[in-house]
Formats: structure tokens, C-alpha cells, sequence
């Protein structure tokens, strides 16, 4: 069951407007979701006739992904991005796309043509180039999934790093979280959704929760859609 719903608007930077929900169960905050996902699919294909999910990594997500194998969906008109990735081997396990493919991608019938890894095989220079070529033409993402780590990051934008929106999708180097080199896309790109919900589950988010309820300038906070972001939590308080 959902519980404790409010907004707020967070003053770092002044335009993101946070609405805050807390889950009593892992499942609960898993099938919220899980509906969230079809119905903002449902409304972009019969509005706009395609629908264009960014995808995040970690454990959350992954349970979430599980779901949408089994779902019933116009599978035809989705297209599927990443938000970052690991600048790894297509195989490695540690790739965010691997773990997608694995877990959704592969079971259902969406064309592959509308399936777009990062290429961070490439290196984070060059995958990040050849990403932002194939973000050039995407309009206006549907909806933005995004996580929180424990220092405050979402996708691979980091405290203390530099902010580049010189592109949509940007290399990183020097990642505090091994491998050091990774690609994600902008937050300026990012935040150009109609839709954004970030998943924090676990004590250990609790602090970077904190901070963020308390006008801390981390990076979640630098994502600022016109609609404002949601934030389902499962494990923190507040």
C-alpha cells in the first residue's frame, strides 16, 4: 500500500518540483510501477502513436523488469533507452543493458531496431558520441526511470563532478564506483521527459534522502522535467 503522499518544491536548483511517496512493502512499490509504465505507455502510443521509456540499472528496476515480461502490451510502439551505462563488454553482467535484455527485452516483441543500448563498449568518448546521435531525433521522452545511490547519483551523474549537458548523452571519467569510465546521458536530456520517477529503496538511501528533502544540492536534484519528478521509496523515512 502507498502512504504519505506530499510535494515539495526543492530550492537546489528552484525549478524541481519533488512529489514524495513511501511504500510499506518492496511488491507495493513494485506494482505501482508496473501500472505507472503501461498506463503512460498506453496514453503516448494512442496520443502520439510511439512510446519512449529511458531505462535505469540496479535491483529495483530489475524486479520491476521482471514484471514487464509478463505484461500485456502494445510492444510494437515502445522504444527503449538507458539513461547510463558501464563502459564494459556487451557481456559483462555488470552492463545495464545486459541486465534489461535478460530480464525483458529478449521475451518480448518489441522490434530490436527500437531497443537502443549505449554503446559503451566503444569507450566512453565514443560510445557517448555515437549516443547522442541516436538520442538527436528522440522527441520528448515519455517517462524516465531513475535511481538514487547512496551519495546522491542517478544514472552516472555524480557529486563533486563536473555538470556537462554539452550533448545528450556526455562521457564520465574518474567514476567513484568502479569502472571509472562510463557514458550517461545528460541531465539536461534526462529532465526533458513528461514523466520521471526515480525508485530509493533501502536504509543505506536514507541520507542522500535526507539531503534531498532538506535543499541539498545533489545530483538527483538536477533533474527538473516541467511536470516534476516522483519519488517512490521503500526502506527510508520521512
Amino acid at each position: 500500500m502507498m502512504q504519505n503522499t506530499n510535494q515539495e518544491n526543492s530550492p537546489k536548483p528552484p525549478c524541481q518540483i519533488s512529489r514524495w511517496h513511501n511504500f510499506e512493502t518492496q511488491d507495493a512499490i513494485n506494482q505501482t510501477t508496473l501500472k505507472r509504465i503501461l498506463a503512460a505507455a498506453n496514453e503516448a502510443i494512442a496520443n502520439r502513436g510511439r512510446f519512449s521509456i529511458v531505462l535505469a540499472g540496479g535491483s529495483t528496476p530489475k524486479s520491476i523488469y521482471a514484471l514487464l515480461k509478463d505484461a500485456k502490451a502494445d510492444w510494437a510502439n515502445w522504444h527503449v533507452y538507458h539513461n547510463d551505462d558501464r563502459c564494459l563488454p556487451v557481456d559483462n553482467s555488470e552492463r545495464n543493458s545486459l541486465m534489461a535484455r535478460t530480464t525483458w527485452l529478449n521475451h518480448v516483441s518489441i522490434p530490436a531496431n527500437q531497443i537502443h543500448d549505449i554503446p559503451a563498449e566503444l569507450g566512453n568518448i565514443e560510445g557517448a558520441k555515437a549516443y547522442a546521435k541516436t538520442l538527436a531525433g528522440v522527441p520528448t521522452f515519455d517517462l524516465v526511470l531513475l535511481g538514487l545511490g547512496e551519495d546522491g547519483h542517478t544514472a552516472s551523474l555524480f557529486p563533486n563532478q563536473a555538470v556537462d549537458n554539452s550533448a545528450d548523452a556526455v562521457p564520465v571519467f574518474d567514476a567513484p564506483k568502479p569502472p571509472a569510465d562510463r557514458i550517461t546521458v545528460s541531465q539536461q536530456r534526462l529532465s526533458n521527459s513528461r514523466e520521471v520517477i526515480f525508485l530509493v529503496t533501502g536504509a543505506g538511501k536514507q541520507d542522500a534522502v535526507n539531503h534531498w528533502r532538506n535543499g541539498v544540492a545533489i545530483p538527483a536534484t538536477l533533474i527538473t522535467p516541467e511536470n516534476g519528478v516522483d519519488v517512490y521509496c521503500y526502506g527510508v523515512t520521512f
